[in-house]
Order: C-alpha cells, then structure tokens, then sequence
C-alpha cells in the first residue's frame, strides 16, 4: 500500500513544479520578449554588451563581451576572458546570444568592460546559487553586488536597467 502512496505524492509534486513553472515563465514574459533561440535577427555585440549560451538545455551561462571575447566567471570561480569559440565549448548549444532592447539593438554600459577587465584572473568563491556568472554580470553592467540565482531575475535586472524588455538574439560573428 505504501508504493501507490508515493508514486500519488510523487505525481501531485510534478503537477506542482510544473504549474509553478508555467506561472514563472508567463510572469518573467514582463521583462523578456525572446529568450535566447526564439529570435532569429543577428546582431553585433558592442563591447559592453550581455551575451549567453545554453549549458545543456536546462541552463543559461553569461558573460560580458569585450574587443570579440567574452569575460566570465567560470565554475571554478576564475574570472577570465575567453573567445566565443571557448565560451560555448563543452555546453549544450552552438550559438551564443546577445542582449538587446524591444527595436533589436544591443544592449550594453560602458562602465561594464572596465569592471570586468578589472577582475581578470582573480579568484571570486563561486557558488551556484549564491555567486555564479549571473551575479558577475550583474555587478560589470550595474556595479551592484547582490546575488542573483536565476537567469530570469538577470533578465528582470537587466530589463529595469536599461528600461526595456530584452530580446535576446543570435550574435553576428
């Protein structure tokens, strides 16, 4: 009797999860008009700019592009500069995206490539949740450092920063 008791506790948690990330989706549509792969336009990426890639389907990476490499914070917690080749290699997609307002063009701050420029091959205590590459991109954009979890609340910052919703498009090499 206690096996269809779990499979039963089992089956109302996914219906669970599974409405509680629809209802996430449809309220993080208020900051994002395409996630990366729903657009189609090419853009090029001023230095400055956000750019992300799928790591295995399940998850974004970030990074903050620079003279056509990309600074990152990596899961080891070095902060170092790669090229868009290297930044996709070994993850889940080939393209990488870039951040841009609602008319398609490319977000970016300037005050960005200083501060991440300034943090190459330093050390930061990389944790998933607490201080991973989202928060790293946040504090180049922003120069605030607060955590930041998800890929969605990145977008939620970035969408109130620049006072537009972002689109995230295919980047132009």
């Amino acid at each position: 009797m206690p096996a269809p008791l779990i499979w039963l506790g089992a089956g109302l948690a996914a219906l669970y999860a599974g409405s509680k990330y629809e209802e996430h989706k449809r309220l993080s549509r208020t900051s994002v008009t395409h996630y990366p792969g729903e657009g189609t336009d090419e853009v090029s990426p001023e230095n400055g700019s956000i750019v992300c890639c799928g790591i295995f389907g399940v998850f974004d990476h970030t990074g903050i592009w620079v003279d056509g490499n990309i600074i990152e914070l990596k899961g080891n917690g070095l902060i170092r500069g790669v090229s868009p080749d290297r930044f996709i290699d070994n993850r889940s997609g080939e393209d990488i995206y870039v951040a841009c307002n609602e008319r398609g063009n490319a977000l970016f701050e300037n005050a960005a490539v200083d501060r991440a420029t300034s943090k190459l091959y330093q050390y930061s205590d990389y944790d998933v949740i607490e201080n991973n590459c989202h928060r790293f991109v946040w504090h180049c954009i922003s120069g605030v450092n607060e955590p930041l979890t998800r890929f969605v609340d990145l977008n939620h910052q970035l969408s109130r920063h620049f006072r537009s919703r972002i689109s995230w498009q295919p980047i132009a090499l």
